[in-house]
């Protein structure tokens, strides 16, 4: 077990979080009440993968088709997980360079924070030094950390580490880059929207990721989001199950198409 000394020594451990940043009191996430979904719906919804779900919002029009997605250099670190939905946490982070505040203090105001989200919790961690990160925030203590925190991934522009052990959490990984140090790595500032991947992400946010990379599910959709998503299999089943056929012909496609031969 870490002591006093260990703690003090760790990146991130509770007891001796380096932190560079000032503040007064600890933010706290609400989420709309039509944004709070059980567990059930969100496992009907995991039953999706991300291209449906970005289909299905597209159907319903509530923006533009290319907004509300990450970029494709955020990328899962362990894909066969399957699906990651929850609501966002967010954080700023920066490692190339030694905090401002030049020592360790407590932080449990950032572990309050955490817990005000609704469950499942996700991390969304801006790194200032991106595109170019120089130490990783995640690894194996603070996967476990946040686990028991409540959280059940992170999504970060910055790297992780430790993957072995963070597998073995089954703790989701969605990282720009992976990084052997972690530097002189620091939270800068938590509470306020990031830009991570491209996509402006606010605390509470509800996100889905897998292995095509990471979507906001928008609150006032996300208790239907798996019945839209559904609308969308079965206008695309069929179709699908005519391309695939044996008597495919082109004769065929004019037909189930409704154009005529020219």
């Amino acid at each position: 077990a870490l002591g006093a000394a260990g703690l003090a020594g760790a990146a991130g451990v509770p007891g001796g979080f380096l932190f560079g940043g000032a503040l007064a009191e600890a933010p706290r996430i609400t989420v709309p009440e039509e944004g709070i979904l059980d567990d059930r719906t969100i496992a009907l919804l995991k039953r999706w993968d991300s291209p449906t779900i970005a289909n299905a919002i597209e159907r319903a029009g509530v923006r533009p088709a290319t907004q509300g997605f990450m970029g494709p250099k955020i990328r899962p670190q362990f894909p066969d997980f399957g699906p990651m939905a929850g609501y966002a946490v967010t954080a700023t982070i920066q490692a190339s360079e030694p905090a401002k505040s030049g020592g360790y203090v407590d932080r449990f105001e950032y572990y309050e924070y955490i817990q005000s989200a609704p469950p499942p919790r996700i991390m969304v961690i801006h790194d200032l030094d991106a595109p170019n990160p120089s130490g990783s925030f995640w690894g194996e203590v603070h996967g476990n950390l946040h686990r028991a925190l409540g959280c059940i991934g992170v999504v970060t522009d910055g790297g992780v580490r430790d993957l072995g052990p963070v597998r073995m959490l089954r703790f989701h990984y969605f990282a720009a880059e992976v990084l052997v140090s972690h530097a002189h790595v620091h939270l800068v500032d938590f509470g306020k929207p990031v830009t991570v991947g491209g996509l402006e992400v606010k605390p509470g946010d509800f996100l889905f990721g897998d292995e095509h990379g990471v979507i906001q599910v928008p609150h006032a959709l996300a208790r239907k989001a798996a019945d839209l998503c559904y609308e969308v299999y079965k206008s695309e089943r069929p179709v699908i199950d005519f391309y695939q056929s044996p008597g495919f012909t082109l004769e065929k496609l004019r037909e189930f198409s409704g154009q005529k031969k020219k």
